[in-house]
């Protein structure tokens, strides 16, 4: 009970067993001792821990209202403006751990199964809905401590407008039976991200279900719960070494895809489920978009400092600030940082309690940050490559500087400010990021992070209140307009 410690999380991954496929072959043993996932179990743990730092302990946690022992405060459901800076400098502790790099830090999830809980009244006196057990399972999260991955998508076999599935088995994950115990899943989702390394799946459906409402389902289920299979993708870390690399060593999250070969949801697991309306409407009326996406931003700006901070490091260490073009692209960075942390800060600031007594950040300025951040990450990646240049290629690795050539590295290799070993450090992590393997997935996790762009783009369009605007311009002009 209460808020875990690195120790707490290994000890659980390790004692589930959960099911997980990795390059063809089921994994035996300790999960955390696996070298494609111990890097990030490891950097999970040492999250954890910082709930227990006592310089910080405060800022991590916060007292539960039901055992009244110190638990992890993204679980925290804000009531204030104080609250939402609270959660804020919280999730940036753990962000700053990574450099923003991690997207699946705990609170993500914790934020979402928070931001339901916080709606849970929607459901209520709705057809196959079951509002008691989501809020049960949130106070049962929060006071455990639970991690999560999670999976809002069907696989991508037909991405046109009117596709149906017609197969005899299902490949997007559906009900196919109901019994006393629960309702039965069988097909695949995507993409969970740390699939398998976590205690539970949680599973939202997330779009528009008229037509199989058999698709139309929200539950959360232990990770190790029979015929649950995780299938992951080849590893992007390329090494143990922190010094070949620095980013993904310790911070590949792994995809995954979720089979789910006829899957018991226990019914007390069950949030709702065949109910294409409430699949639809929920996650949109819910404070799930203005919470997690105060999280999401907020990490953000915790990536977008940690690429300045990179970029400006190439820069001193090769001498090269006095070009006006190296200063041109480092001051987009810099505009694109203080633009995220002003539309950040304004939906704090206008934030508003909503119908269920709930502290919610203004939506619109969150949104915005949605749609800018994907632009602008890819081009802060393309920066980083045009500073280093050649620089981001001859890189030798960690042996070499333990070889008899090192004289010769720590002659050739040498920048303006740097040792050789020093400035290799700094490009290798500047490579890491935006050129390797793990780099380039980053680029395109930011560019989908909440879905597709053109569909963002035309959401905030759609909700943005435009009217006020139009009135403006109309009465400026003397027109009439139809009510």
């Amino acid at each position: 009970m209460g808020a875990s410690n690195g120790k707490d999380y290994i000890n659980r991954l390790n004692q589930l067993h959960n099911e997980i496929w990795y390059d063809g072959e089921i994994i035996e043993g300790l999960i955390s001792e696996h070298p494609a996932f111990q890097g990030i179990i490891q950097s999970k743990a040492a999250l954890y821990d910082l709930q227990h730092d006592p310089k910080i302990k405060d800022e991590m946690t916060f007292i539960s209202p039901s055992s009244g022992e110190p638990i992890g405060l993204s679980y925290l459901q804000p009531k204030t403006k104080e609250d939402l800076v609270r959660r804020r400098k919280m999730m940036q502790h753990w962000a700053r751990y990574s450099g923003g790099i991690m997207g699946r830090s705990p609170d993500y999830l914790n934020t979402v199964l928070m931001s339901f809980a916080s709606s849970v009244n929607f459901l209520t006196n709705k057809e196959n809905c079951f509002p008691h057990n989501l809020q049960a399972f949130y106070e049962f999260a929060r006071e455990n401590d639970l991690s999560f991955t999670h999976t809002f998508i069907s696989p991508q076999v037909n991405r046109s407008q009117i596709y149906i599935e017609n197969s005899d088995e299902p490949i997007a994950a559906k009900v196919v039976a109901t019994n006393e115990e629960g309702m039965v899943i069988k097909g695949a989702r995507l993409l969970a991200t740390q699939g398998g390394l976590t205690d539970e799946v949680l599973v939202f459906s997330v779009g528009k279900f008229v037509l199989n409402e058999d698709e139309a389902f929200a539950f959360s289920i232990p990770s190790n719960t029979k015929g649950i299979k995780f299938i992951c993708r080849d590893t992007f870390m390329g090494s143990e070494s922190s010094f070949n690399h620095p980013l993904s060593s310790r911070f590949e999250e792994m995809d995954s895809i979720i089979v789910f070969d006829n899957v018991v949801v226990p019914w007390n697991r069950v949030f709702y489920y065949n109910n294409a309306e409430v699949a639809e409407e929920f996650p949109i009326h819910s404070s799930f978009h203005p919470f997690a996406k105060h999280q999401v931003v907020t990490r953000q700006i915790v990536k977008t400092e940690f690429v300045l901070g990179i970029a400006e490091l190439l820069v001193e260490t090769i001498n090269i600030g006095g070009y006006q073009h190296i200063q041109g692209k480092i001051s987009e960075i810099i505009i694109g940082l203080e633009t995220m942390k002003a539309l950040l800060e304004k939906s704090e600031n206008n934030a508003e309690v909503d119908e269920w007594g709930y502290m919610r950040p203004e939506i619109f300025s969150l949104q915005v940050a949605g749609n800018i951040f994907p632009k602008i990450y890819p081009r802060f990646t393309e920066i980083i490559q045009l500073i280093g240049a050649s620089g981001m290629i001859a890189l030798p690795t960690e042996n070499a500087f333990h070889s008899s050539i090192r004289n010769d590295l720590d002659h050739y290799l040498k920048g303006a400010t740097k040792t050789a070993e020093e400035r290799v450090k700094i490009f290798r992590l500047a490579w890491d990021l935006t050129m390797s393997a793990f780099g380039t997935r980053s680029t395109q996790y930011e560019r989908y992070f909440f879905g597709d762009p053109i569909r963002l783009a035309s959401d905030l369009y759609k909700r943005y209140p435009k009217n006020e605007y139009v009135q403006m311009v109309s009465e400026f002009l003397h027109l009439k307009r139809e009510e």
